[in-house]
């Protein structure tokens, strides 16, 4: 047998454009598998010469499923440079629209874009393995999936005016109060939403008790693990300090928000548009952690609402005393997010200052940068504005959610093609479990490939035998 590469382009079910090659060597086994992201985005350079004000209406246009997260995450290093704290309403106001975010985007993770596989089976017909297979198989389950996603979706254009691209938060506070009947329409769905999630997680439990040879083996490796915490050290996605643990569970590092480049550096390769952050006092490789909802978990101590706490209980049971290292419980994690969100929504519902109308802070105090940090449903989103005396951005700085998830999601595409595909036969399959690994980390790929500068052009010329005769590269 001859060397030969496999592409898989595109990866499916995920959010943006990306490819996979797959090396074989003349065993037929894998010597290597690349994860390539292929976009090319320029946000930060663009938004240079804006208004500070406009950027939690312009940094949503990164992308069309993350747009809430962008949006919040832009007004709160906003806050920072305009020098203007948020009322204790709008700070809720805004932590609600998370909410309904998180909900929308795991709901449709879990059940539409992993389901098919789960559900489904990684080796069914790639031609029904989708929702519209899902619908076929189990309509009940479709539509009460497609219901939680519509219950997230609603919170957020409630609050903001459409499901997309919110036009809500601003530098110093939020622009629409919310009303009691707005409040009463939400908490009409509640009930419906947690026992959606509820059946979920059985869902998922019930596979992976049946799959536990696959979970053991499926992208299972060391990394640290980072995200927002609160003072007790438990799940927070709106607020909070920066708890970055060791592939040991023990605390690294606990810092503020705004003293992340003290912490982070990014690596880069000539392969790929995204970049590979990293903690800069263990290095590149050694320093690269996760984020998202396994990231999260891991990280977290408690959650503060009951039914996820239970199940948060459960989660830690997986691996006691050290983090939860495999790749196909980023589901399990989602999904207990996803259950602790809604239950916020609720506390946050009851909150007797939920309908009050003191949500604009207009005293300013101008500051040449700001830092905004939000807990995106994939992970950790960053936005960092430097800005003159009168709010014109001079230079912007994001390291978004996927960015920090880029040196799993490659290390889990090699891991999972090893282990999988030992040929001689290689069927669709196969391959389908290596996009799998992309897929667990729910990716954003327009969100994350948004740097400008030169873009080189780097051609390789290789012959039959895939060995390089020559590169062409323009810089």
């Amino acid at each position: 047998m001859v060397a030969q590469k496999i592409t898989i382009e595109p990866v499916t079910r995920i959010e943006g454009h990306a490819k996979i090659t797959i090396r074989l060597n003349d065993a037929g086994k894998v010597e290597h598998a690349y994860l390539h992201i292929n976009e090319f985005r320029g946000f930060e350079k663009f938004c240079e010469g804006r208004m500070v004000f406009e950027m939690p209406y312009i940094t949503p246009r990164i992308c069309g499923i993350c747009p809430v997260s962008h949006h919040l995450a832009s007004a709160k290093a906003g806050d920072a440079v305009m020098g203007a704290q948020p009322p204790r309403p709008a700070s809720l106001l805004r932590e609600l629209m998370h909410m309904g975010q998180i909900v929308q985007s795991h709901g449709m993770h879990f059940f539409e874009l992993a389901g098919p596989d789960l559900l489904l089976g990684f080796d069914s017909d790639p031609a029904t393995r989708n929702v519209v297979g899902l619908l076929q198989a189990n309509p009940d389950l479709t539509v009460k999936a497609v219901n939680l996603r519509k219950w997230g979706q609603e919170i957020i254009a409630t609050l903001g005016g459409r499901r997309i691209h919110p036009v809500f938060a601003v530098p110093g506070g939020v622009n629409k109060a919310l009303k009691p009947a707005e409040r009463d329409a939400i908490l009409a769905g509640y009930d419906e939403t947690i026992a959606t999630i509820q059946t979920g997680l059985q869902i998922i439990k019930d596979w992976a008790a049946a799959h536990m040879e696959d979970i053991n083996k499926f992208g299972v490796f060391p990394t640290g693990y980072f995200g927002l915490v609160n003072p007790d050290n438990a799940l927070e996605l709106y607020s909070g300090q920066i708890r970055l643990i060791g592939a040991d569970g023990k605390q690294l590092e606990k810092f503020e928000p705004s003293h992340y480049l003290d912490y982070i550096a990014e690596h880069v390769e000539n392969w790929s548009y995204l970049k590979f952050p990293y903690y800069k006092k263990l290095g590149y490789p050694q320093g690269v952690y996760r984020v998202g909802p396994l990231g999260r978990l891991n990280n977290s101590e408690s959650i503060t609402t009951p039914l996820a706490n239970e199940e948060l209980k459960h989660f830690k049971a997986l691996n006691p005393g050290k983090p939860v290292e495999n790749t196909l419980y980023y589901h399990y994690a989602r999904l207990i997010e996803c259950l602790y969100a809604a239950e916020h929504v609720k506390d946050l519902l009851d909150d007797p200052d939920i309908f009050s109308t003191d949500i604009l802070n207009t005293c300013h105090n101008p500051q040449p940068e700001g830092v905004g940090v939000i807990e995106a449903p994939r992970g950790t989103l960053i936005h960092h504005y430097w800005a003159d005396e009168t709010g014109k951005i001079q230079k912007v700085n994001l390291i978004v959610s996927t960015g920090h998830n880029n040196w799993a999601m490659c290390e889990a595409v090699d891991s999972v093609a090893k282990t999988y595909i030992t040929g001689p036969e290689i069927h669709e399959g196969l391959l389908n479990r290596v996009e799998a690994a992309v897929r667990a980390h729910d990716p954003c790929l327009s969100c994350s490939t948004h740097a400008v500068g030169q873009m080189p052009i780097i051609l390789e010329i290789r012959d039959a035998h895939d060995d390089l005769v020559e590169t062409l590269r323009r810089d």
